[in-house]
């Protein structure tokens, strides 16, 4: 089986909107990105509950809410300037660095 490279269209810390599932229309910040599995982690979203049991002294036990992973395709990049859900667009400058950039309203998203 070939190993085949998924491409995430988010980075850490961009801020994206769910658009589909049972947190549609959350808005949060991308937490981790898990390019290997195509999932993302988004902060207030995917909570699962965790029942953990102490491990050492020191440590205490119990009911733990975290976010979980979810697939990258369910999310869209939201534009920090005009606040809406684009897709991001490539752009090549003049000293041939790319960039992204909204597709709304032309402001660079990096």
């Amino acid at each position: 089986m070939a190993l085949t490279k998924n491409k995430v269209h988010v980075k850490k810390g961009d801020t994206v909107v769910v658009i589909s599932g049972k947190d549609k229309s959350k808005k949060g910040k991308v937490l981790q990105v898990l390019p290997k599995e195509g999932k993302v982690i988004v902060e207030g979203v995917n909570i699962q509950t965790i029942h953990q049991k102490p491990r050492g002294a020191n440590q205490q036990g119990g009911i733990i809410h975290k976010e979980g992973p979810i697939y990258s395709s369910k999310v869209m990049l939201v534009c920090n300037k005009c606040g809406k859900a684009t897709r991001k667009k490539v752009k090549i400058l003049e000293d041939n660095t790319k960039t992204r950039v909204c597709q709304k309203c032309g402001e660079t998203l990096d």
